[in-house]
């Protein structure tokens, strides 16, 4: 979309308003027009960027967006893909009844006032945050089974005594 048309109806506009005060007046506004010049160019791409997305706010699926190109915009429609019919979730495994020595990872985000109230439970227990974490589920999962109480990490262990050879 060129833009210039509309500056120059603007510039005109201001030209002809400035004229009955005759050609000091005329010269002050042809000034004004031309250092206005660019401020009113960003108003007009605020104005198509808003429009833009008050229709796409409006429009069920495509999008509208202002590409700037030099001095120039360009409205660009963006249709929205096919939907694809929605394939049913398939159904949660069960989960294990006796635990089966198989390990899996998750990544698990806490909000930080529940992530440190976990860690002082888990340290009051003298257990680890995954452990602590891993009897909490096990306990709120129905038919699951808790991990015997104790140590349940794969870490070394303190052996201490002593030996003679």
């Amino acid at each position: 979309m060129d833009l210039a048309p509309y500056l120059a109806a603007l510039r005109r506009d201001l030209a002809t308003a400035a004229a009955p005060g005759g050609p000091e007046i005329s010269r002050a506004a042809e000034l004004l027009a031309g250092s206005l010049d660019v401020s009113a160019r960003l108003c007009l791409l605020e104005v198509l960027a808003d429009a833009t997305a008050e229709i796409t706010s409006k429009l069920d699926g495509p999008t509208v967006e202002v590409r700037l190109r030099a001095r120039e915009a360009d409205l660009v429609v963006h249709q929205a893909p096919p939907e694809q019919p929605a394939e049913p979730a398939p159904a949660p495994p069960s989960p294990p009844t006796e635990p089966s020595g198989d390990v899996a990872r998750i990544t698990l985000r806490l909000p930080e006032g529940l992530k440190d109230s976990v860690e002082r439970a888990a340290g009051a227990e003298g257990v680890s945050v995954n452990a602590w974490l891993v009897r909490a589920v096990a306990a709120a999962v129905p038919g699951a089974t808790p991990p015997p109480p104790g140590r349940t990490g794969r870490g070394p262990r303190r052996i201490s005594g002593w030996a003679q050879s």
